[in-house]
């Protein structure tokens, strides 16, 4: 995590406004309903590896390939949607709004090298 120092010489005490509060956690990068579906063929695979162990592995295979997809197609969209909300402001754009987007970058980047 990186330093704040607006953050630190904030008294200790001092509470944030609600648009001040963070997320309970960050944004998942897959959708629950896709995730799950997922996890269930995963879950399938495992469940009939003894009786078809072929048929289970190209389901896990599939199951894979499937969230690599999903997350690329994910990721893409979300760097759309931030590239948006920032290269074609003008010159004069708030550093508040250009700092929101680099922290925005900043966070899906370590994250994905945590993978």
């Amino acid at each position: 995590m990186m330093y704040d120092q607006t953050r630190a010489q904030q008294p200790a005490d001092q509470t944030r406004g609600p648009a001040e509060r963070r997320a309970p956690g960050p944004e998942p990068l897959l959708p629950s309903t896709e995730r799950d579906k997922i996890v269930q063929r995963l879950r399938h695979a495992l469940n009939t590896f003894a009786d078809t162990p072929r048929e289970a592995l190209e389901e896990a295979e599939s199951a894979y390939d499937e969230a690599t997809a999903q997350l690329v197609n994910g990721l893409a969209e979300r760097r759309r949607l931030l590239r948006a909300g920032w290269q074609d402001r003008a010159p004069g754009t708030q550093s508040a709004e250009l700092r929101h987007a680099l922290r925005q970058y900043r966070e899906i980047t370590q994250r994905l090298l945590q993978l």
